[in-house]
C-alpha cells in the first residue's frame, strides 16, 4: 500500500466524521416541542453516523457534537449550548447518544455480509438496543434531577418518543446503506 493510499485511509473517514458532526450541529437544534424532552433529528443523525462510519468513526462524530454544545456552541435543541444543556434534568438524553452510538456500530458488525433483510433486521435491533439505553440513563438521569417518579419521567420523556424513534432507525438504515456504499466505491470509506 502506497504512502497516499495509507493517508486517504485514515483522512477520508475523518473528513466523514467531521462532515457527521457538523450536520449533527446545524440539524439538532431545530426542535418540535412535546414535553420537557423536544422531538429532534439528533437520534436520526446519530444512527446515521454509526451505519455510515462504524462504532468508532461514528461515536467519535457524536463525542465530537457533545463537546462542541459543551464548550458553548449553540447545537444542542433549541439552540442551547453550554454546561446547562448537558447537566440540566434532560442532559442524560444527550449523553445518551455515546452509549447508543456505540451500541448501534458495535451491533452493525455483525450485520456485513448478510442478506438484506437479515441486515435490515440487525441493524433495527442494534438500534432499538441503543436507543433503549438511551432511555434507561436519560430517564434515570430527568428522575434524580427533576425529582419526577418513574411513570411521570416515562410518559413525559419516552413514550411519545418512541414512534419517532422507529421512523428514524428505519429512515437510518434505508438511507445509510446506499449512502455507505457510494462513500466506499468513492474510496472516502474502507
Amino acid at each position: 500500500m502506497s504512502m497516499s493510499e495509507q493517508t486517504r485511509g485514515r483522512v477520508h473517514p475523518l473528513a466523514v466524521c467531521a462532515v457527521m458532526t457538523a450536520l449533527l450541529c446545524v440539524l439538532a437544534p431545530f426542535a418540535v416541542p412535546v414535553g420537557p424532552v423536544p422531538v429532534t433529528l439528533a437520534t436520526l443523525l446519530v444512527y446515521l453516523s454509526v451505519e455510515l462510519l462504524g462504532w468508532k468513526w461514528g461515536t467519535a462524530a457524536v463525542a465530537a457534537y457533545l463537546l462542541l454544545g459543551l464548550a458553548g456552541l449553540p447545537v444542542f435543541s433549541g439552540y442551547q449550548g453550554g454546561p446547562g444543556p448537558l447537566f440540566g434534568p434532560t442532559g442524560g438524553y444527550l449523553a445518551g447518544y455515546l452509549p447508543m452510538a456505540l451500541i448501534a456500530g458495535w451491533t452493525a458488525l455483525a450485520a456485513q455480509g448478510r442478506s438484506p433483510a437479515v441486515s435490515f433486521a440487525i441493524h433495527m435491533g442494534g438500534m432499538a438496543l441503543g436507543t433503549a439505553a438511551l432511555y434507561a440513563l436519560g430517564t434515570a438521569w430527568y428522575c434524580v434531577l427533576s425529582g419526577n417518579p418513574l411513570p411521570v419521567a416515562l410518559g413525559f420523556c419516552v413514550t411519545p418518543f418512541v414512534p419517532f424513534d422507529l421512523v428514524k432507525m428505519a429512515a437510518a438504515v434505508s438511507i445509510g446503506a446506499p449512502v455507505r456504499r457510494r462513500l466506499r466505491q468513492a474510496r472516502f470509506l474502507p
